[in-house]
């Protein structure tokens, strides 16, 4: 029954993503050591589903929007580790399904606000860019109707782009007090009026789609609580945890103003909403300003308050350990979706492809989705059984990780990422070369258990190297992946492999 209403009146589809809002940000997942007031995402978990074992696709920005919007691992394309860098080149093929072509096959209206972060074809002339033409390879070019947002809030340039072309020309330097790597922006250009205006976007979409009867998906990438601290001074103050504080405040008023739209403008009741983030809470976020390359050490003073960005589990962003990867997601659907309910499925955000491809009764064809599982089975209280038959981790250093029920195997020494010990220096500790962790007895991670469960390490490992040889971790056709993938990456002056 619930399956044929949703076919005949497919609900509209709303992705909220924040940048670097770590699973202990959410009060509601946090509430012994989470210290920041989030009222509006913790009404949205009593109103829907609380997944509290969902994990992004990569503990980095790029690589998890490639996997939310395609349904693919980033790391079968050509970024095999780190983020895209300024002016790079899009990373999603114009050929390739994403969850924007999908729904827009069916007629929903697309948009996307936000940071993109996923690459564009600037154009050039005489080994220079050209800000009065447009950009090619970006949103609109996959199944977006319309774009609005910033490429990244701390790469150049520094300006909105709408659809394919800046707003206004970039063309006087940043100043050095602005946070943020060198180049141009638009006169004028105030970090500070980014995120209001991502939000009065995202919400005129919404009721104008309301109005029109027609059915809508809105990807919102919020572009906080990511550096820069670009706090509104209206929110300054509001949390005694400093500018980050603040900024967390700022970034659940955002989410707020977005739902009150949904619910005002008559389209909640046939509305799916997710609320998520990219990636775990960055570890050289702090109190007060930092240099982002400051990467460790100023969580270290939130924590010394009282708040847990990672809530207990280990690590930040950029590592292969839970924080890196384990983030809030709640989604809400009235009439399917009991309220107030939590899922302990080990879910990733890959997933909601298929997930949007089973509500609109869409045949994936086989090189789309690779690495996506429907969770609609969960969000209708009707899977007891695991989703997944296992989900991928990656790090920023090309880290691989893969977790199977209560066992995760990381196949590497160290954080793989910024969190000490650094694969370099695990590698002169003479740290095992692989971890293993029994994620039931110890969802911590603080206990190697690998010398004592060889059996498992082979058996994962082996279902590893299958989902690296088939192009895919989900049934179907074998397909290619873009670029060779070394699953267990050498560190100089590190103990050799046994593939070595």
């Amino acid at each position: 029954m619930q399956a044929a209403a949703a076919a005949s009146h497919p609900p509209n589809v709303v992705v909220i993503l924040a940048d670097d809002l770590g699973y202990g940000d959410a009060h509601f997942l946090n509430p012994r050591h989470g210290r920041i007031a989030t009222p509006n995402i913790d009404r949205l978990s009593t109103e829907g589903m609380t997944f509290t074992d969902a994990h992004t696709a990569s503990a980095v920005c790029t690589p998890s929007r490639y996997g939310l919007l395609t349904g693919r691992y980033a790391w079968r394309s050509r970024l095999q580790k780190g983020v895209l860098g300024p002016y790079d080149a899009p990373l999603i093929h114009p050929s390739r399904m994403a969850l924007p072509s999908l729904l827009k096959g069916h007629g929903y209206a697309t948009a996307c606000v936000g940071k993109w972060h996923l690459g564009w074809d600037w154009p050039h002339e005489d080994g220079g860019l050209r800000f009065d033409r447009p950009i090619t390879g970006g949103p609109t070019e996959l199944g977006f109707d319309s774009y609005f947002g910033t490429d990244v809030p701390n790469y150049p340039p520094y300006c909105f782009i709408e659809n394919d072309r800046t707003v206004g020309i970039p063309s006087v330097p940043k100043p050095e007090s602005m946070y943020g790597l060198d180049g141009l922006m638009v006169p004028g250009w105030r970090l500070d009026g980014i995120l209001p205006a991502l939000t009065k976007r995202a919400c005129g979409f919404v009721r104008r789609c309301a109005g029109e009867k027609k059915p809508f998906f809105l990807y919102l990438a919020l572009t906080s609580p990511h550096t820069p601290l670009a706090v509104a001074s209206s929110w300054r103050g509001k949390s005694d945890l400093g500018l980050y504080g603040d900024w967390v405040m700022q970034t659940d008023f955002s989410a707020g103003e977005v739902l009150k739209a949904i619910d005002q403008s008559g389209s909640r009741d046939n509305t799916l909403v997710f609320f998520t983030s990219d990636n775990g809470c960055a570890p050289y976020i702090g109190v007060d300003y930092v240099a982002e390359h400051t990467r460790m050490g100023r969580v270290k003073e939130l924590e010394a308050k009282g708040h847990f960005p990672s809530a207990g589990f280990r690590g930040y962003k950029s590592d292969i350990w839970e924080g890196g990867h384990r983030v809030p997601f709640v989604a809400r659907w009235p009439g399917v979706v009991h309220p107030g309910t939590r899922s302990e499925q080990v879910i990733c955000l890959t997933d909601i492809m298929a997930t949007c491809a089973e509500i609109t009764e869409t045949a994936l064809p086989a090189g789309a989705a690779e690495d996506s599982v429907s969770i609609l089975p969960a969000l209708r209280g009707a899977s007891s059984k695991p989703i997944r038959e296992a989900v991928v981790h990656h790090s920023i250093g090309g880290q691989f990780a893969i977790r199977q029920g209560r066992w995760k195997l990381e196949l590497c020494a160290g954080s793989g990422g910024w969190s000490e010990p650094t694969e370099a220096h695990a590698a002169a500790q003479g740290l095992p070369a692989v971890q293993l962790y029994d994620m039931d007895a110890d969802p911590a991670e603080r206990t190697n258990v690998q010398e004592h469960h060889a059996t498992e390490i082979g058996r994962l490992t082996r279902l590893m190297e299958s989902y690296v040889a088939a192009g895919r971790s989900t049934p179907g056709p074998p397909q290619q992946n873009e670029v060779p993938i070394i699953l267990r990456k050498p560190v100089p002056g590190g103990p050799k492999l046994a593939s070595d």
